[in-house]
């Protein structure tokens, strides 16, 4: 489905990302972990088209999207839940979800697409009504995963979706995660920092490690490696 060659970012003549490549299949949970100024939120942000790459081949279904904007990849069926959950405070929570149905696909089926969500998260159903930051970090994490889902997208793009979260509440984002996984089988590219809990749930992993790949493999290869354990692991 996703398919990426010898890409390169860079910012002032700084590499945020330099020769990477990387794929998923179609069905695939694909987790990128890696420290901090890795480079993972950069190439998220240019698969989904914010960031514009300087090198490398960038294919979604066999498609160049390089040269697309980001509302046209949006179209194709990429819909990116950004760090920092970046919801629209001041609308209410059924707004805030609406907002993600604008895709043409979605439009038609929006009604669906907002009674499963409401479904996943039933406490958005309660606070639907409400301005969405008057709500807790938890639920403002719910409600950016939900505006993602409401794209009916076949690419998720979820970047640090633990950050700011309690130990307790991002139990329960890995486990809606999951869940939205096996049950719609989307194909899902994951970035973000816990590194066991992110690599348990994903199919195969990357780690980054300024702005390169480091190393690849299955998650339990990755898990049971010595330099991911060493590095992330604490062992």
């Amino acid at each position: 489905m996703l398919k990426i060659s010898g890409l390169s970012v860079s910012y002032g003549g700084l590499h945020a990302l330099e020769d990477v490549s990387l794929d998923v299949e179609e069905g695939e949970f694909v987790t990128i972990v890696g420290p901090n100024g890795a480079g993972k939120t950069t190439l998220l942000r240019t698969i989904s088209g914010s960031v514009r790459g300087t090198a490398g081949r960038l294919e979604f279904r066999g498609r160049d999207v390089a040269p697309l904007a980001a509302h046209h990849r949006a179209a194709l069926g990429i819909a990116h839940v950004p760090e920092g959950r970046r919801i629209f405070p001041s609308l209410t929570v059924l707004e805030n979800l609406e907002l993600g149905s604008y895709r043409g696909a979605a439009r038609a089926r929006r009604r669906e697409g907002l009674e499963a969500v409401l479904a996943l998260f039933p406490v958005l159903r309660e606070r639907r009504r409400q301005l969405a930051g008057s709500l807790s970090g938890g639920e403002q994490q719910m409600v950016a995963l939900g505006r993602g889902l409401m794209a009916q997208p076949d690419l998720l793009l979820l970047d640090e979706p633990s950050q700011g979260l309690g130990p307790r509440i991002v139990e329960q984002i890995f486990e809606t995660i999951d869940r939205i996984r096996r049950s719609r089988r989307l194909t899902i590219l994951l970035v973000e920092q816990r590194v066991v809990e992110a690599l348990e749930l994903c199919d195969r992993g990357y780690v980054l490690e300024t702005g390169r790949v480091a190393m690849a493999g299955a998650h339990d290869a990755l898990l049971a490696d010595p330099r991911v354990q060493r590095a992330y692991l604490g062992a």
